[in-house]
Order: structure tokens, then sequence, then C-alpha cells
């Protein structure tokens, strides 16, 4: 939607004080021994996948509000990819969510991918609502439920994930359940826990060998009483008893107020069980809001974990799925998902600042404020210009939220595709 020319019309007013301020930050790292370039690099390396069902206006039970000029097909989902790593150049990768995302031209879909210089990143199956003509109803649990035929359906629409995720060439697979229960009695807590690990085993075994299955753990929502699945430690066994290619997936709303879930990812870390994350912001709960709007500091401090555990030569290196997974419904999409990888490249490049041997000798001092102070100096280095070069170098906008305003790319979509599309699977 944007040619080069565009872009570069719409970066040439800014340089001159984009090329101010990375210069004076280069010269200030530089004198901490930091190299700005070296930063940069690994800043344009690192990849956030977009979700399919993040591209349309999202909801709560209260109201939608849609934004108009909602993709209202996969190939325009990924039209809307490709623009988006077009303005930043970190978004090159698609998650699909099953049902709504069948592919029906599978040919076709690989030319639009290549022409769009993206991938498929994922699989995301969906047993959490029943579908039109579904035999089998998910009311009770699916791969948890009581019911062996529920059970079975569950398992081969997770297969049948896999196989699409296959012809597309996704080498991952992410399964979260909403089984649980509401009231005390309801259900019998164990032998919903034995049933979810015999299901999921079933589906691993149909997971090709170089494919990963992510399990995603929640501690409530939809069901109030009992999750089969509520926190990383289930994840953690559930993965365990299905072999090295499950991995524990982290979506950071998925967990009460207050939880220290940068210890979860260092944990998950050390254990060599971290294989992905759901990037969002939250306040309450599962919030599904712009990631780091709320809780940059915590943000950091997730990163500051992944960056530490990067360098240290015992931990075998696993590479961990990034994704985003959010809901918007007063903000427009794109804007929304833009300004989460913005937040998310500042975290991880204000933690590739963190002078670890002098974190590493404060901490060995047990000197507290010296090691608290080491953590504050890189959260509050103003890291700006070396995620808008890293978006240069990539061949983005330097300010990607800006540029997609200027060049009025709701209004074309708008009259693409109508004020009344909506995205499907929302």
């Amino acid at each position: 939607m944007l040619s080069e020319d565009q872009l570069h019309d719409l970066n040439q007013p800014l340089l001159g004080e984009h090329n101010l301020q990375f210069d004076y930050l280069a010269d200030l790292l530089g004198r901490r021994g930091v190299d700005a370039h070296t930063i940069i690099l690994q800043l344009v390396e690192f990849q956030v996948a977009i979700p399919s069902w993040a591209l349309g206006t999202g909801g709560t039970r209260f109201g939608r509000f849609p934004a108009g000029g909602e993709p209202r097909s996969l190939e325009e989902k990924i039209n809307d990819v490709g623009l988006l790593n077009q303005l930043n150049g970190s978004s090159n990768s698609i998650s699909l969510h099953i049902p709504w995302d069948i592919p029906q031209d599978i040919a076709g879909l690989h030319q639009l991918l290549k022409e769009q210089g993206l991938s498929i990143d994922s699989m995301n199956s969906n047993t959490f609502q029943d579908q039109k003509d579904q035999a089998q109803t998910y009311k009770f649990g699916s791969l948890s439920a009581t019911s062996a035929a529920v059970r079975a359906q569950a398992v081969a629409h997770n297969i049948e994930c896999i196989r699409y995720g296959t012809q597309l060439g996704a080498k991952v697979h992410t399964v979260w359940l909403a089984d649980g229960s509401n009231f005390p009695g309801q259900s019998h807590l164990r032998s919903a826990y034995l049933r979810t690990q015999e299901s999921l085993a079933t589906i691993y075994e149909a997971l090709p060998s170089d494919w990963t299955m992510l399990i995603e753990y929640k501690p409530y929502e939809p069901n109030f009483y009992s999750m089969v699945i509520p926190d990383w430690g289930t994840s953690y066994t559930l993965c365990q008893s299905l072999g090295q290619q499950a991995q524990v997936l982290v979506d950071l709303g998925h967990h009460l107020p207050n939880t220290n879930i940068e210890q979860i990812v260092g944990r998950l870390r050390q254990l060599g069980r971290l294989g992905g994350f759901h990037f969002n912001g939250s306040g309450y709960g599962d919030d599904d809001l712009t990631t780091g709007s709320a809780k940059p500091f915590q943000l950091f401090l997730i990163f500051n974990e992944l960056v530490d555990a990067s360098q240290d030569a015992s931990l075998t290196t696993a590479a961990v799925a990034y994704m985003i997974d959010a809901s918007h419904n007063t903000k427009d999409p794109l804007e929304d998902l833009l300004q989460s990888v913005d937040n998310i490249l500042g975290a991880y490049a204000k933690a590739l600042l963190v002078d670890r041997p002098a974190l590493a000798e404060a901490q060995e001092a047990n000197d507290t404020v010296r090691a608290e102070e080491i953590l504050r100096d890189a959260f509050l280095t103003d890291v700006r210009p070396l995620v808008a070069e890293a978006y240069r170098q990539a061949g983005g906008a330097l300010r990607p939220v800006a540029a997609y305003r200027a060049a009025g790319v709701r209004q074309q979509l708008i009259a693409q595709r109508g004020k009344f599309s909506l995205s499907t699977g929302l």
C-alpha cells in the first residue's frame, strides 16, 4: 500500500532531528562501552508475529465499535500485516486462527506471502466456541470433556489445524483451553487433568518432527471456579509428559494481578520449557490492551530475563515464538499493533543496555541499591532513536504510526472494503 518513494518522503523531514538524537545517544552509549550499531542489528533481527484476529476491532460483552475497512478474508489480513511490516520491518509473520483462517487457495496464499515478504508463524485452534453444524458442544469442555465424542472432536480439530499449518509452512501449534468449571463439585479436578493430558498426547503424536506445540495457561475466564490449565506449573507438567516439542506459552494477561511474570519467564527459560509469548497490556486480567501501555517497567524486566538467559552459555539456546495477542475496541487496530511492536522493541533495547557484569557483581555482593540502580539506568535511557534507526535500516518509517496516519491508510481501507466490513474471527 505504501511505495518506497512514499516512505522516503515521509522520513525525509524527520531525518535531521533523528540524526541529531541518534548521534547523541550513540556517543553517550559509546562512552559506556556500548556499541549502538550492535544494538540496532539485534533490534532489526527481532520479529513479532501479528495475530490475524487482532487486525479488526475487538470487543467486550458490552459492545463493539468497528473502525471500518477491516479485513474480510485471509488474503486481506495478509495484506494488512504486509503493510505493518512495511512500516516497521519487525512484523514479518502471521499467527492464524482456525476455523476463521482456513486456507482455500494454498498456491495463491504462498504467492501472496512471498510478495509481501511474510510467513505463517503459528496456528491456533478454537475449542472454546461452538461452530455452525458442529456435532458436539464444548459447553462443558473440549479436551477435558467427560464425553469421549467431544474429546475426539476437539482432538480432530487440533490435528486439522496442524494439517493446514503444514500446507502453509507454519512450525508452531498453540493450544489454549477454556475448559474448567464454575461451581464446586461440577468437575472432578484430577480426572479433568488426566483427560486433557491424554487428549494432548494424541495431538502431540500428529505433530511433525520440526514443529513445536505451545500450551497456554490462564487462571480464570471463562470459568471462574477452576481452569484445567490455570498456571505455568500445570502447563509445564503437561509439557513434561508429552516430550521436548511441547513448550509453555506465556500470555502476559493470563495472570492474576501483580504476578511476578518475569520470574516465571526466568524459571521456564532455566527449565528449557519457554516456548513463546503472547504480548499484550494488562491491568487486571486478560485485558488484551496495547503491550507496554500501562506497565512498561514490567515489560522491560521480562526482556531483562530473556536477554540475561540468552547470554548464559550454560543454557541451551531455544527458539522463542514472539506473538501479540490483543483486542482493540477504542483504537485503530493497525495503529495499536504498531504501538505494541514499538513498545516491545523499546523494552528489548533497554534490556540490551543493562550492564550485566556490574549487575552480577552487585547481586553477588548483596548490594541491593546498586543492583536496582543498574536496572533503572537502562530502563530510563531514551532508546527511541535506536528503535527508529532500526525501523529505518529495515526499510520502514522512522515513526510508523505518524506515517500510517499521514498516508491516510485507514481512509483507503474504508474506501476499498467499506465502512461496515467486519474482520472474521471476532
